[in-house]
C-alpha cells in the first residue's frame, strides 16, 4: 500500500463520529476502512463539550486505524450547521503566461480575487467553489487550463461560517492530534456524491436527516444555491419512544434501530419485544405496531417542517425532486411518509462503495468524493481557514510519508494553507 495515495474524511455528527479511509490507486477510488464511535459532546449538530468530542474523534480514528493497520495523521473535516452562509462572487485576472496559456497559477489567482469580499468580523471563508469560468467573454467553461486567453474570470460561490463554530470544530480535531488538510461543506460533498449531473442541473433538494439536525441543500444549474439546517432529527424520535414506552433513552434507541417502523400500516402486530420501564424491574411487552404509532407522527412532523423550510428558502417544486440521506432515513416507512408529506418524487441516496452502503455514510464518503472530484477536474478551489494542527507524536511511519510523489504531493500543494 506504500505506492497508493490515502485520504481520510472525518464526519463529526450528533450520534456518531465517523472516520472513512479512501484509497486512490491508478485512478480508481475505493473505501478501505471505516472507523465509527459514539459521539459525545455534540448536541443538535453543535459542539457543547470539547473534551468529550476530542475523545469521540480519537475513538473513531483508532477504530479506523485498527481496521486498516495504518496510522492516520491528516484528515479532511466536514462542516455543517445553521451558521453556514452562501454568497456569489466574481473574480477577474489577466493571464500571466507570455504565450497566454491559462495554467494552475491563473486559476488560483482568479479564485483568490473572488475571495475579496466584505465580511462581518465574526464570519470566515470556508471554501470557494467555482460555478463557471469565463475566458475573454466565452462563458460556461468548467476547466480553462490549457486554453488561450487574455482575461480570465470566475463566477464563484463563497461558503462562509461563524468563526466561533469553525474554530471550536478545528480545536477538537487539533486536540485529537490530527492535521487538518481541508474543511469541506458536508452538504456540498454529499450533493456531489448523491445527485446525478442532471438532477443538479435541473434542480433538486438534498435532505440529510441526522440524529440531531436535518440539513437542506438546494442544487440548481449545477451548483449549490441555498442551504439551511433545522434542529430536528432522529434523536427526537428516540425521545418520543422513551416517553411513550416509559423507558431509558438508551433502551429507546436500541428498540428504534431494531424494531422501528415509520408507518403503522406496514408494522407487524405479531412482532413483540420487551423493554424495562423506568421505576420498575419488570419488563413490559410491546408490539412493533405500538412502536410505529409513536414514530409515525414525529416523522410526519419532521418532513412537514422540512417542506415549510424549503418554501421559506424560496424553492417549492424542483424537477429533480428530493433526495434523502442520513442515518434516520434507513428506517422502514420513512420514504413513503416523505413522498406523502413532500408531495414530490423522493428517493434515498446510498454510497455505492463496499463497506459503506448505508445512507448514514453519505456525508463521510461525500467529503472524500468532493476532494477527488476537484483533483480530477484540476480545480484548486480551496480557501478558508489557515489553522494548523500539530503533527501526531508517533514514530510509526504512515502511508503518506512513504508514498511516491503523486496525488498526495499535489494535495499538499493545493491545501498548503492547512499544512
Amino acid at each position: 500500500m506504500s505506492n497508493n495515495d490515502i485520504i481520510v474524511s472525518l464526519d463529526i455528527g450528533t450520534s456518531k463520529v465517523r472516520a472513512i479511509i479512501g484509497e486512490i490507486n491508478n485512478g480508481t477510488f475505493n473505501i478501505i476502512g471505516v472507523g465509527s464511535a459514539d459521539s459525545e459532546g455534540i448536541r443538535k449538530g453543535a459542539i457543547v463539550d470539547i473534551d468529550q468530542t476530542v475523545q469521540s474523534i480519537r475513538n473513531a480514528v483508532d477504530h479506523a486505524e485498527r481496521m486498516v493497520g495504518i496510522q492516520i495523521s491528516e484528515v479532511i473535516v466536514g462542516i455543517s450547521g445553521n451558521h453556514i452562509g452562501l454568497q456569489t462572487s466574481h473574480g477577474v485576472v489577466a493571464v500571466s503566461n507570455e504565450d497566454r496559456e491559462i495554467g494552475e497559477e491563473d486559476i488560483e489567482r482568479v479564485l483568490k480575487a473572488a475571495e475579496v469580499i466584505a465580511l462581518p468580523p465574526e464570519r470566515e471563508i470556508i471554501d470557494v467553489v467555482a460555478k463557471q469560468y469565463v475566458v475573454d467573454g466565452l462563458e460556461g467553461i468548467q476547466d480553462p487550463r490549457g486554453m488561450i486567453g487574455v482575461r480570465l474570470e470566475v463566477e464563484a460561490t463563497i461558503i462562509t461560517g461563524a468563526k466561533t463554530s469553525i474554530h471550536n470544530l478545528l480545536r477538537c480535531v487539533e486536540k485529537a492530534d490530527l492535521h487538518i488538510k481541508d474543511l469541506v461543506l458536508i452538504s456540498l460533498g454529499a450533493g456531489q456524491l448523491a445527485l446525478s449531473k442532471d438532477e443538479k442541473t435541473m434542480g433538486a433538494i438534498l435532505i440529510d436527516i441526522g440524529a440531531g439536525s436535518s440539513t437542506i441543500a438546494v442544487f440548481e444549474e449545477g451548483a449549490l444555491k441555498s442551504t439551511s439546517t433545522l434542529p430536528i432529527g432522529g434523536e427526537f424520535i428516540t425521545n418520543d419512544i422513551a416517553y411513550g414506552l416509559r423507558t431509558l433513552t438508551e433502551n429507546a434507541e436500541k428498540v428504534k434501530l431494531k424494531y422501528g417502523c415509520a408507518l403503522v400500516e406496514e408494522s407487524a402486530p405479531d412482532v413483540v419485544f420487551k423493554v424495562q420501564r423506568i421505576g420498575s424491574n419488570v419488563d413490559k411487552e410491546f408490539t412493533q405496531q405500538d412502536l410505529a404509532a409513536i414514530i409515525e407522527p414525529r416523522v410526519q412532523e419532521i418532513f412537514e417542517l422540512i417542506r415549510q423550510e424549503v418554501v421559506r428558502l424560496g424553492y417549492q417544486e424542483q424537477p429533480g425532486g428530493y433526495i434523502l440521506t442520513g442515518g434516520t432515513v434507513s428506517m422502514p416507512g420513512v420514504l413513503e411518509i416523505a413522498r406523502e408529506e413532500l408531495a414530490a418524487s423522493v428517493r434515498v441516496a446510498v454510497p455505492d462503495y463496499i463497506g459503506v452502503r448505508d445512507p448514514a455514510y453519505t456525508s463521510g464518503v461525500g467529503i472524500l468524493y468532493n476532494v477527488i472530484r476537484n483533483i480530477r477536474g484540476g480545480s484548486s478551489s480551496v480557501a478558508g481557514s489557515s489553522k494548523k494542527a500539530p503533527a501526531r507524536n508517533k514514530t510509526a511511519s504512515t502511508p503518506e510519508s512513504n508514498a511516491k510523489p503523486g496525488l498526495i504531493e499535489r494535495l499538499k500543494n493545493m491545501f498548503s494553507e492547512f499544512i
